[in-house]
């Protein structure tokens, strides 16, 4: 048997994912794009529905205030994706709300000042205008950090091998609202999360007048066959005597939605009434708006892969972060009960339609808006069981995750430096955040718990980030274990003509503003 040759069995790195049918600038057809914006539209709806749905009951709320919360998310979500496609990264990501204000937000809920309030309703929009104060307030550190460009400055100390952790686990980190999520009704969620993997997969090569209808939209093909299952269900009464929390996650008419939405209504800022402020509250939202700045740097960095674009220069990574702030503010000024991040989901997305054209993101912005505004048919959609989207954020957040991962490929990891790295990295980035999820269940208090309820909520925060947790320990260990020796093994001779913006001319093409702007704001 002839020896086998080294180029059969390695593969060379590439800058640019291969494989796609459409990058960041190529457009696909108007038709194929306007049903690609709204299946893009659809999977941002569990995230925009699942937030309010928890957080308002909290406070008081009713199902009329869970309506127009999650209409005014959905409004600003799409209001914040055109920003950040026009003005910032330019990168196709949805920008969406995030569960890292979750902790913050409920202490602010559970402040004995707002506890004390008898009446629900006061309660309720007394509880909002804290939260809106607190969220305007810490949107500054994302806007000053962005627009001085000090994360610019900050992200050069990233390479590779400090990537790593951060991207993969922007998904992996994620894997408690997966299949954990669709075990709360396997009868529809494990039939969707198969049907998924076999349409965008095993089906894919399946084609209708040369069209890929299967692998382009086996998301909506395997909901709409699973809604409808589960609406059977439903109708049948199977689970008419089950648990309250069963029929919660399985039936598709308990959401209350529908019913409770008006036909018409335009979100509009301080629809809530002033907004109040208190400085504990504001300290501990700085924590969740630094963890969303991470958790979106390593999500932008996986949207660039997955549109075939090289890495964003920290320029433009940095201008990203400084619109992510404005949406912040946004989110803070119209009452959404969140913050802003990429919408991991819809970044996953792209590599399962391989499309990663920014048209598509932008014209699910404008549906995010129409149907935000068309209350009862924007009802109809967030209607469905979040069960259903746990099970395709089983095969995204995977797919992220894996994005993550092939950063590798510009590092030595025949080197144990690198080999330490990223496996301490990536067991505490899952391992620190489970611990603190864990004793906050158990002891309904985050391990933190002092007499300063904001240091508490900080320290909380940040700690049950994965993102956050993995950034800190790969980037301090990248930058002090034998930096300078292991400048190849770490890819920084690959990774250095993307630390400017005129280091690789590509970067032009796929990160310049819009209508000439660059001549108003020159990268450097």
């Amino acid at each position: 048997m002839d020896p086998v040759k080294p180029e059969e069995i390695s593969h060379p790195p590439m800058d640019q994912l291969q494989g796609l049918e459409y990058c960041i600038d190529s457009n696909p057809p108007w038709g194929e794009a306007i049903a690609l914006g709204f299946e893009h539209y659809i999977l941002a709806l569990g995230t925009a529905v699942m937030i309010p749905s928890f957080l308002v009951p909290m406070m008081g709320g009713d199902d009329g205030d869970k309506v127009r919360v999650v209409q005014t998310l959905l409004f600003i979500q799409g209001v914040n994706t055109l920003l950040q496609t026009l003005f910032g990264t330019r990168l196709p990501t949805v920008i969406g709300g995030s569960y890292a204000f979750m902790v913050p937000i409920i202490s602010i809920i559970h402040d004995s000042s707002l506890t004390r309030i008898e009446d629900p309703q006061l309660r309720f929009l007394s509880t909002m205008r804290a939260v809106q104060g607190a969220v305007i307030v810490a949107s500054s550190v994302q806007i000053i950090l962005g627009f001085s460009q000090m994360w610019a400055i900050c992200s050069r100390f990233f390479s590779p091998v400090g990537m790593v952790p951060v991207i993969a686990l922007t998904g992996f980190g994620l894997f408690n609202r997966g299949f954990p999520m669709v075990g709360t009704c396997v009868e529809i969620g494990i039939p969707m999360l198969i049907l998924f993997v076999i349409f965008s997969q095993y089906l894919k090569s399946f084609q209708f007048r040369q069209f890929p209808v299967v692998e382009r939209f086996a998301m909506i093909i395997a909901l709409i066959i699973v809604w409808a299952y589960a609406h059977l269900l439903t109708a049948s009464g199977a689970y008419k005597h089950r648990p309250h929390q069963t029929q919660v996650n399985c039936r598709t008419d308990m959401s209350n939605l529908i019913s409770s939405a008006p036909w018409l209504v335009i979100p509009y800022p301080l629809q809530w009434g002033a907004p109040s402020f208190d400085a504990g509250h504001a300290f501990a939202m700085m924590a969740a708006v630094l963890v969303s700045l991470i958790e979106s740097t390593g999500a932008f960095k996986a949207a660039a892969r997955l549109a075939s674009a090289t890495p964003p220069p920290p320029h433009v990574l940095s201008r990203g972060i400084g619109w992510q702030g404005i949406g912040i503010l946004l989110n803070g000024l119209f009452g959404t009960l969140s913050g802003s991040s990429v919408s991991v989901e819809n970044v996953g997305l792209l590599g399962s339609t391989r499309v990663g054209s920014r048209r598509v993101i932008q014209i699910s912005a404008g549906f995010m808006i129409f149907f935000s505004m068309l209350g009862k048919f924007g009802a109809l959609f967030a209607s469905i069981p979040f069960t259903i989207f746990a099970a395709v954020y089983c095969v995204l957040f995977g797919l992220v995750a894996s994005v993550g991962l092939s950063f590798l490929q510009f590092t030595n990891m025949n080197s144990l430096r690198n080999l330490f790295i990223t496996g301490v990295s990536l067991f505490l980035g899952l391992s620190i955040p489970e611990y603190f999820r864990d004793f906050s269940m158990k002891a309904l208090h985050g391990p933190a718990h002092t007499n300063a309820g904001w240091f508490n909520d900080f320290l909380n925060t940040i700690f049950s980030s994965s993102p956050m947790v993995a950034l800190m320990i790969a980037v301090f260990l990248d930058n002090t274990l034998d930096y300078k020796e292991s400048a190849k093994d770490r890819g920084l001779p690959w990774w250095a003509k993307f630390r400017t913006f005129k280091g690789d001319s590509r970067n032009e093409e796929f990160y310049t503003l819009p209508f000439n702007l660059n001549r108003f704001f020159p990268p450097s």
